[in-house]
């Protein structure tokens, strides 16, 4: 498995993702260009330029029409993929740390610091059909009287929103009424990503306690979890394999005073059900960041504090992998 490795940006990556098609990968860094790049060959198609910080996160429509992305310049904008063209921008009094765009792209919520005597605040907004149409109404801002929220995703149907948090409790939200419906401590320290399953039923929440947790959206409760020795900074789920990927490693500010050997900044496959590990790919020269499977279960891409993506195509033997409990050709037939 050679990977694509793609070089844009001038410092550590912050989000990867791919557009709902697979074509199409979108890439934030410490930089202020976000950037995307054709996924199948790591062709560059252009960068994204007006923020003045970092981008700390992006999202993509479903018709990968519209970008979102939040910075720590105090703004949230929306782009138009097609021309690059910044179409709005949302002021804010503090960094945006989180955006997503909802299910059905008619809505979409960014998550503002706390910093400088300002609360964590979740920020719905509206996202109309001609740009030009677009307000800075907001439907409903969610004050976070807690730890800040560090990362941010819709719920099923739009029906929740459910954060992660600095001091690594998972909590859901209603949308309409911005009330707290359930929360759970299942992490010791601040949560890095999660990601959902392709149905949504379940959820992996990487954290700084060098653990990952594959949990249930509806009760939130953990129902495998993955152990590792370094904090884990992102966690993905296979879209048609019972795998997941962690990626991490030790903290930036430590990676010069250790040894290359002893880093571990591969990323790591582990069998779903099982728990097992189940193979490692090698490769960044620091922490992975952020990880993304690709659409179609077939590729996944990793963005490290290197600076660069690295895109892997996965051979055959991966999809011809499968446990002896895994095998059911040999049942009965009905």
């Amino acid at each position: 498995m050679r990977p694509i490795l793609l070089h844009g940006h001038l410092r550590s990556l912050t989000k990867i993702r791919y557009n709902s098609d697979g074509d199409l990968l979108f890439s934030a860094s410490k930089d202020n260009k976000p950037c995307v790049w054709y996924s199948a060959n790591g062709e560059r198609l252009g960068t994204f330029n007006g923020h003045n910080g970092t981008v700390w996160d992006l999202d993509v429509t479903h018709n990968s029409r519209y970008l979102l992305t939040g910075s720590a310049d105090n703004t949230c904008k929306m782009w138009e993929v097609e021309t690059g063209r910044c179409v709005y921008t949302w002021e804010t009094r503090t960094a945006v740390r989180v955006v997503a765009f909802a299910l059905g792209d008619e809505k979409a919520l960014f998550v503002t610091d706390q910093t400088m005597g300002q609360p964590s605040t979740i920020h719905i907004v509206p996202i109309e059909a001609d740009p030009e149409d677009q307000t800075s109404e907001v439907l409903r801002t969610i004050v976070i009287t807690g730890p800040k929220i560090t990362v941010a995703v819709w719920g099923n149907l739009n029906r929740s929103i459910i954060t992660g948090h600095e001091d690594g409790s998972i909590s859901e939200w209603n949308p309409d009424t911005g009330a707290l419906v359930k929360s759970a401590k299942n992490h010791e320290k601040s949560i890095t990503d999660i990601q959902f399953s392709s149905d949504k039923s379940h959820f992996m929440s990487s954290s700084k306690d060098h653990c990952a947790n594959l949990t249930d959206t509806k009760t939130l409760k953990v129902m495998k979890s993955f152990v590792t020795e370094r904090p884990v900074n992102s966690a993905c789920l296979s879209p048609i394999r019972p795998h997941v990927v962690l990626g991490g490693g030790q903290d930036a500010m430590d990676v010069t005073t250790t040894s290359l050997k002893g880093n571990k900044f591969e990323s790591r496959f582990y069998h779903a059900v099982f728990g097992d590990e189940i193979g490692r790919v090698k490769g960044h020269f620091g922490p992975i960041n952020t990880l993304a499977f690709h659409p179609t279960g077939r590729s996944f891409s990793s963005g490290g504090e290197d600076g660069f993506i690295r895109v892997h195509h996965l051979d055959e033997d991966y999809f011809e992998f499968k446990y002896e409990e895994e095998n059911f050709d040999d049942l009965p037939q009905m």
